[in-house]
């Protein structure tokens, strides 16, 4: 079973961030299975429904009860898992490519742990196959979100509202 759902979350209270990871998932209606991720401060969960319209549900209550997320940082959907092998994300982002509304503004979103190599090389090499013209850093309309933790990487094509950063959204 894979983790559908990545949280980061403060190293230094475990515990009290899976705990306010399982208030917040059962106030939008869900459970979710937690798995170890092997990297301090990411919990990696699997959750029954879909994860982009559950971090939008949450993304409602960060923003009425800003208070409830002491502990928790980015909700992160992942659709697909693959090897971190540079070749296979790249695969991957080729069958994103094809998903992509050229019409769109998008941006790549990447973060590593426990891998080597530049954030940056790494960004322009796993964007080599987008042939989307409209790059937008800033203010985009899709992110193609990549995590790599060690020999995994998790991959997502997601609306700029289905991706949860608590400090963003409180203005931190």
């Amino acid at each position: 079973m894979e983790a559908n759902l990545i949280i980061s979350f403060d190293p230094a209270h475990v515990g009290k961030a899976q705990e306010e990871a399982k208030a917040l998932l059962k106030e939008a209606g869900e459970e979710a299975e937690f798995m170890d991720s092997g990297t301090e401060g990411l919990f990696l969960a699997k959750t029954k429904s879909d994860p982009k319209a559950l971090t939008k549900k949450l993304a409602d209550i960060c923003r009425s009860s800003p208070d409830k997320f002491e502990n928790t940082f980015h909700w992160i959907p992942i659709e697909k898992w693959t090897s971190s092998a540079i070749a296979k994300i790249q695969a991957e982002i080729k069958t994103i490519n094809g998903k992509m509304d050229p019409e769109k503004k998008w941006k790549m979103d990447l973060n590593k742990r426990q891998f080597e190599g530049k954030t940056t090389d790494l960004i322009l090499k796993l964007t080599e196959g987008i042939d989307k013209p409209k790059v937008d850093l800033k203010n985009p309309d899709i992110i193609i979100k990549v995590e790599i933790i060690g020999k995994k990487a998790g991959i997502s094509l997601l609306n700029a509202d289905e991706l949860l950063d608590v400090p963003k959204l409180k203005g931190k």
